[in-house]
């Protein structure tokens, strides 16, 4: 028994190394990846590199967004209120943590967002800092935004990206799944000054305890007398 598992596990060290040396270089993707591939299954973290190549789906109907021509106003008409779209794909970090940092800024103003983001000490909260920098600047540069103080956030949702797949080693010879979590992340930038309560008013108490008693007094059998 113990002389087939030394020829087992020579035979896969075997295997290893001929895979190892057949495997071609992946571009856009370090080493760490390749040494994974070759030794069968050790938990190591890979690196991203956008820049090179995008195998990943990315969000197609949130840009198109910003493709809209309103119609033209007079001049004792309202103005039309300029918005902005942006988006970050594929960002690695979870979605369910990204969304309590999405919602933490609907409904401030881009400068009290990106302040308030500064001291919230997650990953996240870096990244969004960044998305949002980048969406101001795109919004004055090309979306004929007068201010860059001037705009307040509209939208701010994170959904589900590209879940990547690996294997884990485990005792005894077997394997586990692992999954690498990606989340996109989307803001809309308004023009103008933010309002007073995003969410709308919120009854309190009292008035709560009013709409129940109404509710009651109210009540009524259906076909009755």
């Amino acid at each position: 028994m113990l002389n087939t598992f030394k020829q087992t596990i020579k035979t896969c060290v075997g295997l290893g190394r001929m895979w190892e040396h057949t495997v071609p270089p992946m571009r856009g993707v370090s080493a760490s990846v390749r040494r994974c591939v070759s030794t069968g299954g050790v938990v190591c973290t890979y690196q991203y590199d956008p820049d090179l190549f995008k195998p990943y789906p990315e969000p197609k109907r949130w840009p198109e967004k910003n493709l809209v021509v309103l119609q033209p106003t007079g001049l004792s008409d309202p103005q039309n209120i300029r918005t902005y779209c942006h988006f970050r794909a594929n960002i690695k970090y979870s979605p369910k943590k990204m969304w309590f940092i999405s919602s933490f800024i609907r409904g401030m103003s881009i400068d009290e967002a990106i302040k308030q983001l500064s001291f919230v000490p997650k990953k996240g909260a870096q990244i969004v800092m960044e998305v949002l920098r980048e969406a101001q600047e795109v919004a004055v540069r090309d979306h004929n935004f007068e201010l860059a103080s001037n705009m307040w956030i509209g939208e701010s949702f994170a959904t589900k990206g590209y879940v990547m797949k690996g294997m884990r080693k485990h005792a005894r010879m077997r394997f586990g799944e692992i999954r690498y979590f990606h989340t996109h992340y989307f803001v809309r930038l308004v023009e103008g000054q933010p309002p007073h309560d995003y969410y709308g008013s919120q009854p309190d108490g009292n008035q709560r305890i009013t709409q129940w008693l109404q509710a009651l007094s109210h009540r009524r059998i259906d076909y009755g007398l």
